[in-house]
């Protein structure tokens, strides 16, 4: 069975191949910040590609996509290990994002509202909510609970 790239893909894993030892480190100008990201998580989804801890490079279902032999041979224990490396690792954030001061603010022993959140951060609202649901509860795994006190406003906090 072929496996199909788009052309980002095989334009990445091509490069690696040529040019890097088969270490990912170019990208097409088109594909930069997060869209990046997006694109090394679909290959290692599609084990395309293997994570040693630092860097990212083809596999060997990288080099047979490529149509090409592979440049070295790693061990399967090796490929295991990799794997279950890059998928212990928890996401990263940067500590002046505005979603690591949603986080501080959550961790407050008061919590937070949304109505604080939306004035520290200058989003609106169903960002606040939809940032909770995904990133924070999806993506890093946080606990987010929520109270109501009668006649107050809602209070969100880390649980």
């Amino acid at each position: 069975m072929t496996i199909q790239l788009t052309p980002a893909q095989q334009a990445i894993l091509s490069h690696a191949h040529q040019h890097t030892e088969g270490k990912i480190a170019w990208f097409p100008e088109n594909i930069k910040g997060g869209a990046r990201q997006k694109v090394i998580d679909g290959l290692f989804k599609r084990t395309l590609i293997t994570y040693d801890g630092k860097d990212w490079f083809v596999a060997a279902e990288g080099y047979e996509a490529l149509g090409v032999p592979r440049k070295a041979p790693v061990s399967a224990q090796a490929i295991d290990e990799v794997i279950e490396a890059a998928t212990a690792a928890k996401p990263r954030m940067r500590d002046n994002s505005k979603q690591a001061q949603v986080i501080a603010m959550l961790k407050r022993p008061e919590g937070a509202t949304i109505e604080q959140i939306c004035e520290v951060t200058q989003w609106q609202a169903h960002t606040v909510r939809g940032t909770f649901a995904g990133a924070f509860k999806k993506k890093l795994g946080l606990e987010i609970t929520s109270t109501k006190e009668v006649g107050g406003q809602r209070i969100y906090r880390v649980a």
